[in-house]
């Protein structure tokens, strides 16, 4: 298939080797391998450069480039995968809750995850939710606490309209909602143009990576380095002192090097 990603390269880049079938095994496999191996970040909206979602591109820049990428990058890259190995894929929409107060009207969607049809049933994947990294395909189960390696996540319907939970120390938090409405290539366009170009979009004044490793989730928000345990335990917070201190945090926690000068995507934080 001539789709511009390299499988072998994908595989080689998470540190797969195992045998591949569209079942669940490999499902969860390539889930935990993709969000340990490939970093949440979106530097390039922060920096006002464009976001592509041709995939040959975004191939070039998470895989042979070695960078992270955001949820279109990720979800886009994870579900011609998928598709590749044999997995029946829907790309979906959500609406983004993380920092939204209870009782706040919907915003866009400008969020991508993923419902994957495995022979034990259907399954909710989203290895780019950068807020709280999903580590594991989650079963379409509603009302039923499912725990992976770093967290606890909880599904609810209502209406046709589904919400994504997760467990944080001061309670369940919603994530983001969605419908099972598939969404074509030109509905992500429109979301990550938003998302990449708008002043109203948080990715074009913030600083925001997420990385797994081991048993601890490494994030960086603007100026702050913050450890996480699981379900969202902070277990170490610290200010980034200076360009220097940023590169190297990105080097030894996120895996890449910087994009830009350090200094450069400092200056840019709250630009």
């Amino acid at each position: 298939m001539n789709d511009g990603i390299g499988l072998d390269a994908y595989l080689a880049r998470i540190g797969h080797e195992g045998p591949l079938a569209p079942d669940l095994a490999t499902l969860a496999t390539l889930h935990d391998a993709h969000v340990r191996a490939i970093p949440f970040e979106a530097i390039d909206p922060l920096l006002g450069r464009p976001v592509s979602l041709d995939l040959p591109v975004i191939h070039d820049k998470l895989v042979a480039g070695r960078r992270g990428g955001y949820c279109f990058e990720q979800n886009l890259l994870f579900k011609a995968i998928l598709e590749r190995v044999g997995f029946n894929v829907v790309g979906l929409a959500g609406r983004v809750r993380w920092m939204s107060p209870p009782g706040a009207p919907l915003g866009p969607r400008t969020h991508m995850l993923l419902k994957v049809d495995a022979p034990e049933g259907p399954h909710l994947a989203d290895v780019g939710f950068g807020a709280c990294l999903i580590d594991a395909p989650l079963r379409f189960a509603t009302g039923v606490e499912q725990r992976t390696t770093m967290g606890t996540f909880l599904l609810l319907e209502s209406e046709g309209i589904y919400e994504l939970r997760a467990k944080q120390p001061q309670g369940w938090r919603s994530m983001y909602v969605f419908t099972l409405e598939a969404q074509l290539p030109s509905d992500y366009m429109l979301g990550n143009w938003f998302t990449s170009t708008s002043p109203l979009a948080p990715f074009t004044k913030n600083l925001t990576m997420e990385h797994i490793v081991g048993d601890r989730r490494w994030k960086i928000v603007n100026r702050r380095l913050v450890t996480e345990a699981r379900d969202g335990e902070v277990a170490v917070e610290r200010d980034i002192a200076d360009a220097a201190s940023l590169a190297e945090t990105m080097r030894t926690h996120f895996g890449m090097e910087p994009p830009a000068p350090a200094e450069e995507i400092l200056a840019r934080i709250g630009a």
